[in-house]
């Protein structure tokens, strides 16, 4: 239960370095840790890039595995034989319908609703986090969560045989709580917001030595997310897009994919250009939209209180360099309230089929605000991540989408419900018109 020598099954082929403080620029060993001794910035990893220009091509990643691990000489990781349970390489979706109600023409939507294995993006997180966790000796993985994570780190610890202990907030949608029970893991739900919970697991891995993901393995967990620029760079036919809108929550999702983006241009697999990052929140948590909005160069914790819940971290680790790069690209960072929220999921869904949490109803929500806006030009290639599934976050629809109608099994009960709704709909399409 506690941190052993490191263990692990090296590949002469390793391409990171070292971890590398993003502030001061001090260097420390991949060791598990994240906060810099000399001003208390945050690590990241630094990679060899010109080792990575030598073994890697368009070729090479092809024939790699159908997941995020085609990706890994830019992972750091040492094995070769990385814990992969098919994360990643998951459908770009060219959203014709949705476009054309938007008024625009070339969207895609990245959609992890449907990623394994538990239908989010933290499965690219943690499928690397877990297995450096299992590289630097550790028997004992855990996290901090607000569902997603949770689920991610039970499943994925129960392939690689770990054993496992997740924080939780006590509030948390039933879906997301019975998607990590079934895993079999310890789960401590804290009668806190996300941000206590985090603080707490800050004190149980000083204390316990385990290996939190997203504590102490955290340089090596964030790296996962640059897997959804790749992705979709190579998706596109070895092109970057104009413009991308995606959630916020602490910032790093939004920094990785950014990350992923100049990682590809300096390996030369893709052309150089700039691509505008536009980011996500909901009203009830925005700490990173009121410092974009108001110019600041610092962010001021919140008090979360909105039901996109996998999103709502009151004092975001990344925020500020979340908007250092939508300056730097000429993007945006908007809010929306959970009523617009709703109305996203729906507009997702009754467009493309894809049923999306809150988080991205979120982005949709933000995605149709800054068309509006006329801050998305309608002719540029935009993609959109939709980072989790619908099923996990049911409780935010009830009573906003319609009930079955119940019928005898004869066919003049069915015609009298055919014309019902024949009747609900063309009242719904007058509300829209007026």
């Amino acid at each position: 239960m506690t941190l052993a020598t490191e263990q692990h099954t090296q590949s002469t082929s390793a391409t990171f370095k070292n971890l590398q403080c993003k502030e001061c620029g001090a260097e420390y060993e991949a060791k598990a840790t994240h906060v810099c001794e000399v001003c208390f910035g945050p690590l990241e990893v630094s990679y060899d890039y010109d080792a990575l220009r030598r073994q890697v091509t368009r070729e090479s990643i092809a024939a790699g595995p159908n997941s995020i691990w085609r990706y890994r000489p830019f992972l750091p990781v040492m094995t070769d034989n990385p814990i992969d349970v098919g994360t990643g390489m998951t459908p770009l979706v060219k959203a014709n319908r949705l476009a054309r109600r938007l008024g625009i023409k070339n969207l895609y939507i990245k959609n992890d609703a449907v990623n394994m294995p538990t239908l989010s993006f933290k499965d690219r997180v943690v499928s690397v986090a877990l297995t450096r966790a299992k590289e630097l000796g550790f028997s004992t993985v855990s996290c901090a969560s607000t569902g997603n994570l949770a689920n991610s780190t039970a499943a994925i610890a129960a392939h690689a045989g770990l054993d496992c202990c997740v924080f939780i907030p006590a509030d948390l949608e039933a879906g997301k709580v019975l998607g990590t029970l079934i895993y079999s893991p310890t789960v401590m739900a804290v009668q806190g917001n996300y941000d206590q919970v985090n603080r707490l697991c800050c004190e149980v891995a000083n204390t316990h030595g385990w290996g939190f993901v997203n504590i102490n393995l955290r340089p090596y967990y964030s790296e996962g997310s640059k897997t959804l620029g790749f992705e979709v760079a190579e998706q596109l036919g070895w092109k970057l897009p104009d413009h991308i809108v995606a959630p916020l929550a602490s910032g790093s999702l939004f920094t990785k994919i950014y990350k992923g983006f100049q990682e590809f241009i300096k390996v030369g697999l893709v052309e150089d250009k700039t691509v505008r990052f536009s980011g996500a929140q909901a009203d009830g948590c925005s700490p990173i939209a009121q410092a974009f909005r108001e110019g600041r160069d610092f962010v001021k914790p919140v008090k979360p209180n909105t039901i996109a819940k996998s999103i709502a971290i009151g004092n975001p680790a990344d925020g500020i360099y979340a908007i250092e790069v939508a300056k730097k690209t000429g993007g945006n960072i908007e809010s929306v309230s959970d009523p617009e929220i709703i109305e996203g999921i729906k507009l997702l869904a009754e467009t493309e089929g894809i049923f999306t949490e809150t988080a991205g109803g979120t982005t949709i929500a933000v995605l149709k605000k800054l068309v509006e806006a006329g801050k998305i030009d309608p002719d540029e290639t935009t993609v959109v991540y939709i980072t989790g599934n619908g099923l996990k976050t049911q409780e935010a629809m009830q009573g906003y989408i319609g009930e079955p109608f119940t019928i005898e099994p004869k066919l003049d009960s069915f015609e009298r419900a055919l014309e019902r709704s024949h009747t609900l709909d063309r009242l719904e399409w007058q509300q829209v018109l007026v």
